[in-house]
């Protein structure tokens, strides 16, 4: 009974543990959520006041504004370009290390762009602006390399695998294609071999005798072989009998 008790007690509190890791998990989820939502929320908002920002103010303050927008962009878009593209390629992880401390002089200058929206001295401003502008392009050059070196890799994978994929698929379409029957050669018949000429006639025996003949005789021999036959055959005589008369001579007068 006590470890029946014990047992149950043991599922019951594992399910509370559990429950509880799910609702953490759930929770933190959710924050997270939140939290991207804020931030893109407010990256939105900063986005479009800096544009507003560079288009409404003239001088200084609006070059500030440009350069900011433009930092912003080339390295939202790197960063995106290469958390996408290492899921798929590992190679791509050097590269993100190499932007992570890239964008550490990002944030940096993007801070210093932002403090100095607010000076109120424009022309130590305006003296600041060539270094600001030199170091946002070094920035924004080595973002826009990174991100399209990234690109490339993808594509020249992509046209590999197109090609390969093509190249196979020509051969399984010819193989296909391939629909030629095999007809079995007709076997030849042997060749009738040509009969033996016969021998030669035999030349008399010394006995006197004609050795036998192989030749066929032709048809004078066979003809001097048979019995002469008279040319006209001459009438059968009939038997007389004494009732019939005598046959009157012919008379000649």
């Amino acid at each position: 009974m006590e470890a029946a008790v014990a047992v149950v007690a043991l599922l019951f509190l594992l399910f509370v543990v559990l429950g509880v890791y799910a609702t953490v998990k759930v929770i933190g989820a959710a924050k997270r959520g939140v939290d991207r939502t804020i931030t893109q929320a407010r990256r939105t908002v900063e986005d479009t006041t800096l544009r507003a920002k560079s288009y409404a103010q003239l001088g200084p303050a609006g070059e500030l504004a440009q350069l900011r927008l433009k930092l912003r962009t080339s390295m939202r878009s790197t960063q995106d370009a290469l958390h996408a593209g290492v899921a798929e390629d590992e190679s791509l992880k050097e590269s993100l290390g190499l932007f992570e401390r890239l964008s550490a002089h990002g944030h940096e200058l993007d801070a210093e762009l932002k403090r100095l929206e607010s000076e109120p001295d424009r022309a130590t401003l305006a003296g600041r602006l060539p270094d600001l502008r030199e170091r946002t392009d070094q920035i924004t050059q080595a973002a826009d390399s990174l991100r399209w070196a990234a690109r490339d890799r993808a594509t020249r994978f992509a046209n590999d695998d197109l090609d390969s994929l093509r190249t196979q698929i020509d051969v399984e379409a010819g193989a296909l294609r391939h629909w030629t029957t095999t007809t079995e050669p007709t076997p030849t018949p042997p060749a009738t071999p040509a009969p033996a000429p016969p021998p030669w006639p035999e030349a008399p025996a010394a006995d006197g005798t004609a050795a036998q003949q192989t030749w066929p005789d032709s048809p004078d021999a066979r003809r001097a072989a048979e019995p002469t036959r008279p040319a006209i055959t001459p009438p059968v005589q009939q038997p007389v009998y004494p009732w019939q008369k005598k046959p009157r001579p012919e008379s000649t007068t």
